[in-house]
């Protein structure tokens, strides 16, 4: 019997069919190409679409901080439409007793301080308080006996939004005798 020899173009010969199989299976160039082509339009376009929802997103809080700015007193202008009616009201009395003007005036004041209640707006009235210059403004100082800086007299309440300061109130503070 004749052997066959393993020389390498037999080896080759044996094997072309299964490079022939490998080569087919293994993608070639261009259809790699055209597939990392994809990929990157399809990265491309996903990029381009959170761009684009980002920018919407963006455009939209501003559009709801700007409607935000514009109607935040809404409410608070809808309370204060009541109290602006009642001292309408008291002016338009043609009854010279002072006793009814001072009723109604009083019955307004309570009604606007319950608007305030209302809004989380405080009275800042701080006599007898050591100076706060975050919620006091002192306009002078006068000798008395108490501690020096302790508010001895307002001038002008001072009123805070929610623990913020609208305006400090206008104060007159102690200060040791001479």
């Amino acid at each position: 019997m004749e052997q066959q020899e393993n020389t390498p173009q037999n080896e080759q010969s044996q094997a072309s069919p299964d490079a022939a199989a490998a080569t087919d299976a293994t993608p070639s160039l261009e259809d790699m190409l055209k597939a990392a082509e994809l990929k990157a339009q399809e990265h491309y376009d996903a990029w381009m679409y959170a761009k684009a929802e980002g920018e919407n997103i963006r455009r939209r809080a501003a559009e709801d901080i700007s409607k935000a700015q514009k109607f935040a007193v809404e409410r608070f202008s809808n309370e204060m439409l009541a109290v602006k009616d009642s001292l309408e009201a008291g002016m338009a009395v043609q009854t010279e007793n002072i006793e009814s003007f001072k009723s109604g005036m009083e019955l307004t004041l309570k009604q606007l301080t319950g608007v305030f209640e209302k809004f989380n707006i405080k009275e800042i009235n701080p006599v007898g308080e050591k100076l706060d210059p975050h919620k006091h403004q002192a306009i002078g100082m006068v000798e008395s006996d108490q501690p020096t800086n302790t508010v001895v007299s307002v001038m002008q309440k001072g009123y805070s939004l929610n623990d913020r300061v609208l305006r400090p109130a206008l104060v007159m503070v102690a200060k040791a005798k001479d």
